[in-house]
């Protein structure tokens, strides 16, 4: 199989050429209440960050910084994020992110899928005169260098190139499953497979797409404008671009992994789902965590929020401050209160006589006292009152809040706000 050999320098031409869109206009619903009031893109993760700040990191890192983000549902603080942590680059040398709203410019419609948004921005692409770009989405947790995907693309003499990864063949139904020839070429691409196509080189997992494309420019502009007139069609990339081009276009795929890129460990989470979101969650919180936040030479990039160090206060017997195994942001005040393998964001609070374990509490949750919490996430600024179990008792549970299929518990104000009336 193919294997790309380089990465990118300051002054590489390729990347000058490459401009990035992400999608971030999704609702996200399999994210259940966590999407009720924000887009998937602008959830909190790993105490400080919201999802799409990993996909723009991984852009300033690999040297692409003309950005487009294509925003569309509940885009308001996804909007203000940008705003507040993400204007630092310099016009000067033609660097931005541009905040790209729906616009409707096509007709009456909102983005129908995928393609459609890109097609309906199409003009402002053209009109920067790129070589080619870059279509991510703003919702995946991971560390990639996206030059060495460029160089790749333009090594092969590629039109179109989809990244992909290795992934268990019982998880690959969620996903886009692609089939390489021996030179690295796309064969088969079958969107959400019930029996998927298992990779000859590993027989127990699939080579599942990551929706992350890189189109030259003139066969994108061709492929949309074409495609997405005709009726009754999906506008989605996966269910019917990629695919329709297979027999007409060099479609290349890229293999992501360990080789070269940060981390050297080939993590990628797509989070889209409770489940997901609390498994990488607890990633976080391993020894040696595969998704390595704390590594300079990778910054992951925020907007950082002007909070004091996380305190621990009282150290009495019967009520004492103190946490282990777990992540805590600025601002965290743990009150006499026991944190085991939890994950607690910025301005969390706990109070004494609380046990957290096995949790994720969001930004502003605060967790009254002599409550027991296990394997719950609080929503941002969610309020729990004295003496509360949660992830306890099942049932309770499932009468009072939204549990996920591996037993994951999410609660919101909105939930608790209905359980006292």
């Amino acid at each position: 199989m193919s294997e790309n050999r380089y990465s990118h320098v300051s002054s590489n031409r390729l990347i000058r050429g490459t401009t990035a869109m992400i999608l971030a206009g999704g609702k996200g619903t399999r994210l259940r209440e966590l999407t009720n009031r924000v887009a998937k893109p602008a959830v909190s993760f790993g105490g400080k960050y919201r999802i799409i700040d990993f996909t723009l990191s991984n852009c300033v890192n690999s040297g692409i910084r003309r950005i487009g983000v294509l925003t569309q549902y509940m885009a308001h603080d996804l909007i203000m994020h940008l705003l507040s942590g993400w204007q630092f680059f310099n016009s000067a040398l033609d660097e931005q992110v541009s905040i790209i709203p729906a616009q409707q410019r096509t007709g009456e419609e909102w983005y129908r899928g995928t393609a459609d948004a890109i097609y309906q921005n199409l003009d402002l692409i053209d009109s920067e005169r790129f070589d080619r770009v870059l279509i991510l989405g703003g919702d995946h947790v991971y560390k990639m260098d996206y030059s060495r995907m460029v160089n790749f693309h333009a090594e092969n003499d590629a039109e179109v190139t989809v990244a992909c990864i290795r992934t268990p063949l019982d998880k690959a139904t969620s996903f886009g499953v692609m089939g390489l020839s021996k030179d690295g070429r796309v064969e088969s691409f079958d969107e959400k497979p019930s029996d998927p196509k298992c990779d000859p080189y590993s027989p127990d997992h699939a080579l599942v797409s990551m929706g992350i494309y890189i189109f030259n420019t003139d066969v994108l502009d061709a492929e949309l404008r074409a495609a997405l007139l005709q009726p009754g069609y999906a506008h989605d990339f996966g269910h019917n671009i990629i695919p329709s081009l297979l027999d007409k276009r060099r479609v290349f795929g890229y293999v992501f992994g360990a080789n070269g890129h940060p981390g050297n460990n080939g993590y990628w989470r797509d989070v889209g789902d409770l489940d997901a979101y609390y498994e990488a969650s607890m990633d976080l919180l391993a020894p040696e965590p595969e998704l390595n936040m704390y590594d300079a030479q990778w910054p992951i990039i925020t907007d950082q929020k002007q909070r004091p160090g996380a305190k621990f206060v009282f150290d009495d017997d019967d009520r004492r401050g103190y946490a282990v195994d777990s992540m805590l942001s600025a601002g965290v005040i743990v009150s006499g209160a026991y944190i085991k393998h939890s994950l607690l964001s910025f301005d969390v609070r706990v109070e004494e006589h609380s046990n957290v374990h096995d949790c994720v509490l969001l930004p502003g949750a605060q967790v009254g006292k002599n409550c027991q919490l296990h394997k719950v996430i609080l929503a941002e600024n969610c309020v729990i009152p004295d003496g509360m179990q949660i992830g306890i008792n099942p049932e309770d549970d499932k009468a009072r809040f939204t549990v996920s299929d591996n037993g994951v518990v999410l609660v919101t104000n909105e939930m608790l706000t209905s359980e006292r009336t």
